[in-house]
């Protein structure tokens, strides 16, 4: 079997579980070494083991995204073992607390803008150099639907992937001459631990699962994939191109 990603290196962050982790054994089932980063040693453990077990490959970086320095160390760590990267997944994602604005914590609202918007601006600033290294370098970034969504209560949130949003097109308009594109994701309600904190009363046998989203994430990472600044979302019969 053909396995369009062979040789590639690929950076998922929030890889220990959910989205991240299906993400990751995607990428090794169709070729690509998986640098692995996320907070959790075990699950990073369990995950290696997986991705053994397809023949795959893969690299644990157990770190923060809210570590800077750990991120900054991973791109020149990358350079010296590889030159390059192929492909970045900035998945990883907190939800802080559904509350009314005004009784939302300073260190939530602190917290949700550092995992879901600084530490990607971070992946950028170190990883960049290196994705204009490979032939086609692909960046991900997982967004939500509630950010062009202002739903009470989710305003920490929604405010987030607002941000990472307008940061992404920024930095796809930067990158719009060189071989590197970046677009974003919107998984839309999906079986994860995230989702069951947000809507506990939910029936998560009626969602689809990590694994149905994360294949049509994996084909955004694809050399072929040539959007750039674009968002696209999951539906059943495949990726959907969002037009806010």
């Amino acid at each position: 079997m053909t396995r369009e990603l062979e040789n590639r290196i690929a950076v998922v962050t929030g890889a220990s579980r959910g989205i991240g982790k299906a993400a990751a054994l995607a990428l090794a089932r169709q070729g690509a070494h998986v640098v692995a980063l996320a907070r959790t040693q075990g699950g990073l453990e369990e995950l290696d083991d997986e991705i053994k077990a397809l023949g795959g490959s893969a690299t644990l970086v157990p770190a923060d995204v809210k570590d800077y320095a750990a991120i900054d160390r991973l791109g020149a760590a990358i350079h010296e073992r590889w030159g390059r990267l192929d492909i970045l997944i900035g998945n990883a994602g907190v939800l802080g607390k559904l509350s009314p604005l005004g009784h939302i914590e300073p260190k939530t609202w602190d917290e949700v803008m550092a995992v879901n918007v600084t530490a990607n601006w971070r992946l950028i600033r170190s990883l960049d150099p290196l994705l204009k290294r490979s032939e086609d370098g692909r960046a991900i970034f997982v967004t939500s639907g509630s950010a062009q969504k202002a739903f009470a209560y989710w305003g920490v949130y929604s405010t987030s992937k607002a941000a990472l949003e307008t940061l992404v097109r920024t930095y796809a308009a930067e990158i719009a001459t060189t071989k590197v594109t970046a677009n974003m994701f919107s998984p839309g309600p999906t079986a994860t631990r995230m989702r069951a904190l947000a809507m506990p009363g939910e029936d998560p046998d009626k969602l689809p699962t990590a694994d149905d989203v994360a294949g049509q994430l994996v084909e955004m990472c694809l050399p072929s994939f040539k959007a750039n600044g674009a968002t696209y979302k999951y539906a059943p019969t495949g990726l959907f191109k969002f037009r806010g």
